[in-house]
């Protein structure tokens, strides 16, 4: 198959390439990158050639020798390369940079800072325990999704920009997914947590949760 993605099946910067790749219909192989076993896989010789930040995902296009790092960046290239299925970002430019912009929001202001390799070097270098890991999270999690949710109010239909699932949606779903997983009540954002439920129903997005990849824990 011409398209490989790596990546993990936790990895909130993965979990967007999926949901992209299975709205656009793309298949691909999915090759694992287990991030923590043995130190980390990300940092072997192997895959470092492939990703020099050793970070996930990286897409591989053997067809055209392609090697793209940054999820971001994947799912724009997917977007251009693929104008025939299903569009992650408007043809409008002001549309355009409203989705971009909030999908921004997510993906470079709220989601580094509860990547694991923050939270090991919140725990290796100032020793924070898991609880104070998990505080850390819903901390900079909450302050995110309150500044979300109050965009929202003037935008939102059933996704975050009516009713058309677009990047905003799909950086936003593992984001949530992550909050959750670290304690904090989605229920209080009602905008947030509508989304949430309602892209959840998607196939595309069922195809694409953390539990339902070869990779995670049975």
């Amino acid at each position: 198959m011409a398209l490989k993605l790596y990546g993990y099946w936790r990895s909130s910067a993965t979990y967007r390439v999926r949901i992209a790749l299975n709205l656009k219909q793309l298949e691909y192989d999915y090759i694992p990158v287990h991030l923590v076993k043995d130190g980390g896989e990300q940092h072997k010789e192997g895959y470092q050639q492939l990703n020099p930040s050793e970070l996930v995902p990286t897409l591989v296009d053997d067809d055209e020798d392609i090697i793209l790092n940054q999820s971001m960046s994947i799912m724009e290239f997917l977007d251009e390369k693929y104008p025939d299925s299903h569009q992650l970002l408007p043809e409008h430019p002001l549309e355009r940079a409203r989705v971009r912009a909030l999908a921004q929001d997510i993906s470079c202001d709220m989601q580094p800072l509860n990547n694991l390799r923050v939270l090991q070097a919140l725990e290796s270098e100032f020793g924070a325990d898991s609880e104070a890991k998990a505080k850390w999270v819903r901390l900079w999690s909450q302050r995110g999704f309150s500044a979300i949710e109050q965009r929202l109010q003037t935008q939102a239909g059933k996704y975050c920009f009516d009713f058309d699932v677009s990047l905003a949606d799909v950086c936003l779903i593992p984001q949530v997914y992550a909050a959750k997983r670290f304690g904090l009540d989605i229920e209080q954002f009602a905008l947030i947590n509508k989304i949430y439920t309602n892209c959840n129903a998607l196939e595309p997005f069922i195809k694409a949760m953390p539990e339902n990849q070869p990779d995670a824990p049975k």
